[in-house]
């Protein structure tokens, strides 16, 4: 396949926006259903996202890491498998397993890198012609190494994922001429504390914004650089009212590094070493010398955080629509993911993190054959992990190839987070309750319309 005409044969193949983990099980589950396939990869290398977080750990074994249909290409060419065991980092994720994932002969022909799409359309049409237009192919307007081209498919995944689009600092999730300016001064997602970024942190006033797993990871490291350098000032601000909603479910939490990671953090807040503001809603950023003043809301007053050094944003991320604009693709008009899993995974809804088992279906556009899968199905949500985008893509497949029974089968199963809020009327409301975590098991026996627990994002997840 040439580079200037990535496509040229008759029958045209599926897209795969993006070869991350889902995008390559995706490729893995055509690959062994003999389904022609383009893998469209905007940075330089597999798992690029996940590059930007490699020396951070995972709290899932690879047992929940590996997808079962590149397990088994994999398992044909000879590789041998880590230990289900065993929890891997980013760059023993890239190393052990995406990497010879995309090396085999079945993927590594179709996979291109440097290419980013910039936009997706059908042949001759625009989004609002309709007549004829899904007999028509898509077009995927491709910039690589420089060069404009077009690829043709019969389908479309977009894999893309949410982590190189992430929310800004502020509480009211706007970008400001403000934010923008300090940007060297706020690090978006997990810094190598003590590593690569340590001199940036070191001996510095460094505010973590957040309150998911990738905040607890940077905090984790922080508490570490602090008892080398006692001179490090490290000051929590969470949007939660309550640290226990933070902490998890710890030794409940059937993963037991996500569990652990909550105790973690729980005996660094108590030994005093990290400054904690909870109800912290940022309204304000300004510059001050070389330094940033943080104004927010607490406690229903204005608060004044001066003279930080660095600010570590770990708010989350957003899915990227723009180069979707031409394509009928229709999002849940809060969470920004797929309509139909919106009121699945909503968090002001959902504080046990369970979510129904969920396949093509679910997964649906108006546009026929584009699916949005991953991370990006979620949209604003945070609630996701590797192995629920395997299962999607699984069935996602299945569907394009006409394997409409296995589109339609359930082969998802997930880990408890041993965690959730229960309220006087409902065990599956608001995470703003004032009752006590309980175990999965007790919410499993009253949410009724849950069939299956999910686990909580990872802290490394893009």
């Amino acid at each position: 396949m040439s580079e200037n005409n990535l496509l040229t044969q008759k029958n045209l193949p599926v897209a795969i926006i993006g070869a991350g983990p889902v995008g390559l099980a995706a490729a893995a589950h055509l690959a062994i259903r003999k389904e022609a396939f383009v893998l469209l990869e905007a940075g330089n290398e597999v798992g690029s996202n996940m590059a930007s977080w490699s020396h951070v750990r995972l709290f899932s074994p690879w047992e929940f890491n590996i997808d079962k249909a590149a397990r088994q290409l994999l398992s044909s060419h000879g590789w041998k498998a880590p230990n289900n065991e065993d929890i891997p980092t980013g760059l023993e994720m890239i190393e052990n397993y995406f990497k010879p994932l995309a090396n085999l002969p079945e993927i590594k022909p179709y996979l291109h890198f440097h290419a980013k799409v910039v936009a997706a359309s059908r042949k001759g049409f625009n989004k609002v012609k309709t007549q004829g237009r899904d007999e028509l192919p898509f077009v995927l307007h491709v910039e690589k190494n420089g060069e404009r081209m077009v690829v043709e498919a019969r389908a479309v995944i977009d894999a893309t994922g949410t982590w190189t689009n992430p929310n800004p600092v502020l509480s009211e999730g706007v970008w400001t001429t403000e934010e923008n300016s300090l940007r060297n001064h706020i690090f978006y997602g997990i810094p190598d504390v003590l590593g690569k970024h340590k001199e940036r942190y070191v001996g510095r006033k460094v505010l973590v914004v957040g309150s998911g797993h990738s905040a607890i990871n940077t905090l984790l490291e922080l508490g570490e650089l602090k008892d080398q350098v006692q001179e490090t000032e490290i000051v929590w601000a969470l949007r939660k009212s309550k640290l226990k909603d933070v902490y998890g479910g710890q030794e409940q939490d059937q993963l037991a590094a996500r569990g652990e990671l909550g105790t973690r953090i729980q005996k660094l807040v108590e030994s005093g070493k990290v400054k904690v503001l909870t109800s912290f809603y940022i309204q304000e950023l300004k510059t001050k010398g070389s330094q940033i003043q943080v104004i927010g809301s607490h406690e229903n007053e204005l608060l004044y955080l001066d003279d930080m050094d660095e600010i570590v944003s770990n708010t989350g991320s957003r899915p990227d629509l723009s180069f979707l604009r031409e394509v009928r693709v229709t999002t849940d008009s809060s969470l920004e993911s797929t309509v139909e899993l919106a009121p699945l995974i909503d968090p002001n809804v959902h504080s046990c993190g369970t979510v129904r088992p969920h396949g093509e279906k679910e997964l649906r556009q108006p546009e026929k054959n584009f699916y949005i899968v991953g991370s990006k199905s979620y949209g604003r949500a945070p609630t996701f992990l590797m192995a629920t985008g395997y299962e999607q893509v699984r069935s996602v497949v299945a569907a394009l190839v006409g394997d409409y029974e296995a589109a339609e089968r359930v082969e998802l199963d997930l880990p408890e987070t041993g965690v959730c809020s229960i309220q006087r009327n409902s065990c599956c409301d608001s995470e703003q309750s004032d009752q006590s975590p309980v175990t999965a098991e007790a919410v499993s026996s009253c949410c009724s319309t849950v069939t299956k627990p999910a686990v909580t994002k990872s802290s490394c997840w893009s």
